[in-house]
């Protein structure tokens, strides 16, 4: 009788892409929430940006509409249905002032997110070298890791108004620098952009021969008549950008995942190349809902701004009535605050969460310049925001 052989257990690693992925620094927070949430602690969460109101009700109904049209039960084409990209034009024209051509510079996409993590496989080579805003929305960096590029941090300093000083850029920049992102307004600090800007970066990728990607998802969340721009209104910037936008935050709909690029129609077409070999395209039935979306959200989408706007006068208010500083708002549903002296921006948060049983985002997690700051997100009711703020007073007055 044969012995059986005994084997060795299969060795499973992730890849040097994955491994180069920085660890998630949300993790003790998020585990001290579940065990006080166990215990049966009242948490109140600030910490996702993640709207807590309905999608309306006509686009709900659009979905259901189409929803029940077997035709849109199929593959989707991986460019959107024409009806959409047209929507999506139209949208722009009457919204920005700028034309974008359906058939060549339009691309939609399964949220923002798939474009914008897609973007750099389609653009840069290994080696290749993206400017990433610091802090930042992730995924600027880890895109541009999975792409095999290398990261140049752009800071976004207080004394800057947030804003990269694209003059200090420019000295560490090197020949293989091919793509910038920018965001504005902007995640995590609620900073916005002039025009001014926009056309000083449009020159300065011409001057460099730079692609720009400008994630443009919370240009309709503002407030005190304040209207962001798009990016493609500035001279020129068609010739070298493409602008991400979303319907996630416009109109509650981050389930949802409908977004769309548009650009430069080279930019679009890689970018499409890219998508039709990872993905297929929208959901057909989604894809009318956002039809809807873009054709009657405008109303809906001013109301949102209203009760955002409320929101941000409560915690605005309830944080300078117990003596700290803090930045106006102007657009995004995140207020960014300074850390009080003595503390890092981990140690606060641990500290609200722990005592006050409220939970906050620790700047270091968007990057290293978001180090002495926290963000807290808008996205809960009125009375939680004024008992979170009345939890932070207790602790710190």
């Amino acid at each position: 009788m044969k012995k059986a052989m005994t084997k060795k257990p299969i060795s499973i690693e992730a890849s040097e892409r994955v491994k180069r992925l920085p660890p998630y620094l949300f993790a003790e927070v998020d585990r001290l929430k579940r065990e006080l949430q166990a215990k049966g602690k009242d948490v109140i969460d600030l910490g996702v940006g993640d709207p807590d109101l309905p999608t309306p009700s006509f686009v709900i109904e659009a979905l259901a509409k189409a929803a029940k049209d077997a035709p849109n039960h199929r593959y989707a084409l991986d460019q959107g249905m024409p009806e959409l990209r047209q929507a999506i034009s139209k949208w722009y024209q009457k919204r920005f002032g700028v034309k974008v051509d359906p058939e060549s510079e339009i691309l939609p996409l399964i949220g923002s997110k798939e474009g914008i993590a897609h973007l750099p496989l389609a653009l840069m080579n290994p080696g290749d070298v993206s400017l990433v805003p610091d802090p930042c929305y992730p995924v600027y960096k880890s895109a541009t890791w999975f792409a095999g590029g290398e990261v140049q941090l752009m800071p976004l300093l207080e004394e800057n108004g947030f804003l990269p000083d694209l003059k200090s850029v420019e000295q560490e920049m090197s020949k293989k620098t091919k793509l910038m992102f920018l965001n504005y307004p902007n995640n995590p600090t609620g900073a916005i952009a002039s025009e001014n800007f926009f056309k000083n970066a449009v020159s300065f990728a011409q001057d460099h021969q730079l692609m720009v990607a400008h994630d443009a998802a919370y240009t309709e969340i503002s407030f005190d008549g304040y209207q962001p721009s798009s990016f493609l209104e500035a001279e020129g910037a068609k010739e070298c950008s493409i602008e991400f936008h979303s319907l996630s935050k416009t109109l509650n709909m981050t389930g949802w995942r409908v977004g769309f690029a548009c650009g430069n129609k080279d930019m679009i077409r890689h970018l499409g190349k890219i998508k039709s070999n990872i993905d297929s395209g929208i959901f057909r039935a989604i894809q009318w809902a956002g039809i809807a979306a873009l054709e009657q959200g405008e109303a809906e989408n001013a109301r949102l701004n209203k009760i955002y706007q409320k929101r941000r006068d409560i915690v605005l208010n309830g944080f300078r009535s117990f003596g700290w500083k803090v930045n106006p708002l102007k657009a995004t549903f995140y207020v960014w605050l300074a850390v009080p002296p003595g503390y890092t921006s981990q140690e606060l948060c641990m500290k609200l969460l722990k005592e006050a049983n409220v939970v906050v985002v620790p700047g270091n997690g968007f990057g290293p310049n978001g180090e002495g700051y926290f963000r807290i997100s808008l996205t809960i009711s009125d009375d939680r925001l004024e008992e979170a703020i009345e939890r932070i007073k207790k602790i710190h007055s």
